[in-house]
């Protein structure tokens, strides 16, 4: 795997994307889901039995389309896809929960910032990816000083996503009741400045 040490490229003009070299890990690249270009790959990931808890089984290729497009037309919500070293791994999706049904079911504070996080097929078995993975998301979600508090809400039966959100640092809330699942909200605070890693510090694995 490539392990570009050089420094990190950041595209501060362009606050949906980003473009970073984790050391030991490669280089990240986020940007927004292009629902023509990207809905072959994104109906071959969420029609999988691995992302039942995403809602999206039995959606056709034009309904996922369908559904990244609206995304796309909104202002409070976005998808972006996740690449490490050119070749697509996630799919991450923000919201304002004040804009969202989430924010219906918990009192929002100012800065809260809601997340939802789809890994892809993996290409092999390595120890630490979801962890570095998360990290270099971590680091792109904290870009905007203006979020204090990230906000997951996976399904309630999904113990796998609430661990790895564990280990990361998020701690259990309520659980919830949506119109399409009973979720589990989970929170992780903005860490101090001085508590981030600096560019080059932020280690591959947890």
């Amino acid at each position: 795997m490539a392990t570009d040490q050089s420094t990190p490229t950041r595209h501060h003009t362009d606050p949906h994307r980003y473009d970073r070299a984790v050391p030991g890990f490669g280089r990240v690249v986020v940007r927004p889901v292009d629902p023509d270009r990207d809905a072959e790959l994104l109906h071959g990931w969420v029609t999988q039995d691995r992302a039942r808890f995403w809602g999206m089984r039995d959606a056709s290729r034009e309904r996922v389309r369908e559904i990244y497009a609206y995304l796309d037309a909104l202002a409070t919500h976005h998808a972006y896809l996740v690449h490490r070293d050119g070749r697509p791994v996630a799919l991450l999706q923000t919201y304002e929960p004040g804009a969202d049904p989430v924010g219906e079911c918990y009192p929002v504070q100012p800065g809260d910032f809601g997340l939802h996080l789809l890994v892809g097929p993996p290409a092999g078995s390595e120890p630490g990816f979801t962890g570095a993975l998360l990290g270099a998301l971590l680091d792109f979600l904290w870009a905007d000083p203006g979020r204090r508090r990230l906000v997951a809400e996976p399904d309630a039966r999904n113990e796998r996503a609430i661990a790895r959100l564990r280990r990361t640092g998020f701690r259990l809330g309520p659980l919830i009741q949506l119109p399409e699942k009973r979720a589990r909200l989970l929170f992780l605070d903005r860490p101090a400045e001085e508590e981030r890693p600096s560019d080059g510090e932020r280690p591959a694995g947890r």
